[in-house]
């Protein structure tokens, strides 16, 4: 005797209908997951890493057009990556040499290769001052400037 016999008409059409709610639930989610853009997907990991990811110390070694790359160094592990900041140049200063340097980072504790130098609501980029990076023209002060 199975367990569907030893259950009432009601009991067998409520059961029936729970199935059919979580099936439902399922194709639901399914397409919103598959509607969801490669930019959203990333927008949503990025956040997800400021929300949850720890923060270490990286080294920002370039930034070649929209693109950082860095490396860092969890539980003597040494990682290299890179991270496209097209939708977030608006947070990056103009002059991208003063970036070069240390920096801070987040990442994902299960997974430590998935990291972030910048994201829309936090950035571990260390801006050095302006005069810092720049070469200043030293001039005699027995010179007269025009």
């Amino acid at each position: 005797m199975s367990i569907l016999e030893t259950l009432t008409v009601n009991e067998r059409l409520a059961v029936l209908a729970l199935i059919a709610a979580g099936l439902f639930a399922l194709a639901v989610l399914i397409i919103f997951r598959l509607r969801m853009t490669p930019l959203e997907k990333e927008r949503r990991r990025r956040l997800a890493i400021h929300m949850f990811g720890r923060m270490g110390d990286g080294l920002l070694s370039d930034v070649q057009d929209n693109t950082l790359y860095y490396s860092y160094s969890v539980s003597g592990v040494a990682y290299s990556a890179s991270q496209d900041i097209t939708y977030l140049r608006s947070m990056v200063p103009p002059d991208v040499e003063v970036l070069v340097g240390p920096v801070t980072l987040k990442y994902m504790v299960r997974n430590p290769a998935n990291s972030i130098v910048i994201c829309e609501g936090w950035s571990g980029l260390r801006v050095r001052p302006a005069e810092l990076t720049t070469s200043t023209k030293e001039t005699n002060p027995n010179e007269a400037t025009a």
